[in-house]
């Protein structure tokens, strides 16, 4: 495998068919040549649900999905589920799919098409794999559907997402990841881009739907699995990442809908997101923020960041390496990095010896914690500071990041280190996080008052 490049799964492809009778070992090989990791293969009837699960024997990088797709729906009786059940038993099968609706050629009547997807849905309930859907011209009976049969149960993926943004958002509440293909390299897909720009990567997967689908390179002619990259390519154009963030992020969501490939731990430590290094020094906090996505899990961009212990300053040398390769080295991870002041100012100083930028995400409650004004002790080691103020007025903040310092007291600190740190630092931003509730233009309103930039997060955006 070639190594050089970021590992990449194309998370949808159909393998089994005509198109690739007579270079499929090629293509695979073209496909580990490209730097494609896995490959998941897609039945459509339960011909090719066997014919997938052949080919996912063959090869050890390749695993299936089997279902009945609507264009099939009529084949759907208690027999063919039973032989779906039997197939579903396969250490390769990983997913019951593609199914769903296709309101668009309506090549089976639309009333069995919904009973087939139903019934699906059931099955995979039963047998506890997740589900990939397909969707085409029968958006809102999708989500219906998917509501009705509670597929939560399983979640799974809305395979070449061609729904709306309130679609998006509605497939997401539901805890569906969204995949997209080739399509979104079109000139004139134009809504599509507009969506991944508004969704978070970490609930995207990428894939080439071949034979189908080419990207716009290679448009007109039959599409494989290396051209998955371009498709990553064009997701890291739209938001603003490197092909290394979109091959980690979709590779993990891989694993974790599937359960295939491996999650590189590597990075629990110091994990690099674009340009910039990141240092993840403690799990402990002055708050707990309700919309902590650490209470969810501890994944930011494919980076697993639950630690073991707190990591010491060799071990911290460690991870860095050479400093000089990033543009930036952050201290910020799942926890209050200024909680262990004494390694953030020995560490700081010796990055600043290398030349090093060097910034700080922080809750703006370190005076607090350590019952003196801290900021006068960065000066010279610390080139920005990012500090959250996340509410526009103490009980906000107090509801929103339930400070162990209490409403008045937490919050009054914040602001007073914002309004301090601009004599000890260069830059100096104030973020608030777009949650549901919080007055973004408030917050704005507050950090002009203090003199200092702001900056929106995007809620469920982390990294």
């Amino acid at each position: 495998m070639n190594n050089q490049l970021p590992l990449l799964v194309d998370s949808h492809a159909h393998l089994d068919g005509k198109q690739f009778a007579n270079d499929l070992d090629e293509t695979i090989e073209r496909a580990t040549a490209n730097g494609i990791s896995h490959i998941l293969t897609i039945g459509c009837d339960l011909e090719s649900s066997e014919s997938s699960i052949a080919v996912a024997e063959k090869y050890e990088n390749i695993f299936a999905a089997v279902g009945i797709h609507p264009h099939d729906a009529t084949e759907i009786n208690e027999a063919a589920l039973l032989k779906l059940k039997a197939m579903l038993t396969h250490p390769k099968v990983v997913a019951l799919g593609e199914i769903g609706l296709d309101y668009y050629r309506d090549r089976s009547p639309r009333n069995i098409q919904r009973n087939a997807f139903r019934q699906q849905i059931r099955l995979a309930k039963e047998v506890d794999k997740p589900i990939i859907v397909h969707d085409r011209e029968a958006h809102e009976e999708v989500v219906q559907i998917l509501r009705d049969e509670d597929s939560a149960a399983v979640g799974g993926v809305l395979h070449c997402f061609s729904g709306d943004l309130k679609m998006a958002k509605q497939c997401l509440e539901l805890g569906f990841y969204l995949s997209f293909t080739g399509t979104i390299t079109y000139p004139k897909n134009e809504a599509v881009r507009e969506i991944i720009k508004e969704i978070p990567i970490d609930r995207m997967l990428v894939e080439t739907d071949c034979p189908y689908l080419s990207p716009q390179k290679f448009r007109g002619k039959r599409n494989e699995p290396a051209y998955v990259r371009y498709t990553a390519e064009k997701m890291a154009e739209i938001k603003g990442l490197t092909i290394e963030d979109v091959a980690r992020v979709t590779s993990r969501n891989c694993h974790d809908l599937f359960g295939f490939g491996t999650v590189d731990q590597r990075t629990k430590i110091a994990y690099q997101i674009r340009d910039s290094l990141y240092l993840n020094i403690t799990n402990h906090c002055t708050n707990s923020c309700i919309f902590c996505a650490k209470f969810s899990d501890f994944v930011v961009k494919g980076h697993e960041l639950k630690l073991d212990h707190e990591p010491s300053i060799t071990e911290l040398k460690s991870a860095i390496g050479d400093p000089t390769r990033y543009a930036e080295i952050v201290f910020c991870g799942y926890g209050e990095p200024l909680l262990r002041l004494e390694l953030v100012k020995e560490l700081s100083h010796w990055l600043k010896d290398q030349g090093v930028s060097v910034r700080i995400n922080t809750d703006g409650q370190a005076n607090l914690v350590h019952e003196r004004n801290i900021l006068p002790e960065l000066e010279g080691l610390i080139d920005a500071v990012s500090v959250s103020l996340n509410a526009p007025d103490a009980d906000s903040y107090h509801h929103l990041c339930r400070s162990t310092y209490g409403a008045q007291q937490s919050y009054q600190a914040v602001k007073d280190f914002i309004q301090q740190a601009g004599k000890y630092i260069p830059e100096v931003i104030t973020t608030a996080v777009t949650y549901p509730g919080i007055d973004i233009a408030a917050c704005e309103q507050v950090a002009r008052e203090l003199g200092v930039k702001f900056r929106a997060r995007e809620y469920n955006e982390v990294g």
